[in-house]
């Protein structure tokens, strides 16, 4: 099973079933995809999905990640702020490096400074990347 951290902008390409992104978010449903997630993530995700959508379908979808098996909630105590150009994406920067997750999945340029951190290292994949993988 791979075990990810999925950024918001990710999740939000990977929902709608007509999108190319999808079988990510199926995957994820199905079991064959791990999210490593923890309280601040889970708050973003249906903070930033309500404005996309609903707040029926962030709350849904929010509640579907909690509630699966294969979800990995992870308590992060180490704050490295290695993303400095937009500090709020360090909550999942802190949760992959807790959870030895796989890859962090995402579109965001500030997560590219990850690249040249040879500690803690943190993989990173853009959505098309990870797709190509599954």
């Amino acid at each position: 099973m791979r075990r990810i951290v999925l950024d918001t902008n990710c999740l939000l390409q990977a929902l709608p079933t007509n999108s190319p992104y999808h079988k990510i978010w199926s995957g994820v449903l199905c079991g064959e995809i791990s999210l490593c997630v923890n309280t601040d993530i889970l708050i973003e995700y249906e903070e930033i999905l309500a404005q996309k959508t609903t707040k029926e379908i962030a709350h849904n979808v929010v509640e579907a990640i909690a509630r699966l098996h294969t979800t990995e909630f992870q308590e992060t105590y180490i704050h490295f702020g290695l993303i400095e150009q937009d500090v709020d994406d360090n909550k999942f920067v802190d949760c992959a490096v807790a959870a030895d997750a796989e890859y962090i999945v995402t579109n965001d340029a500030h997560f590219n400074v990850l690249k040249q951190i040879d500690w803690p290292k943190v993989s990173i994949l853009t959505i098309g990347e990870f797709t190509a993988q599954l």
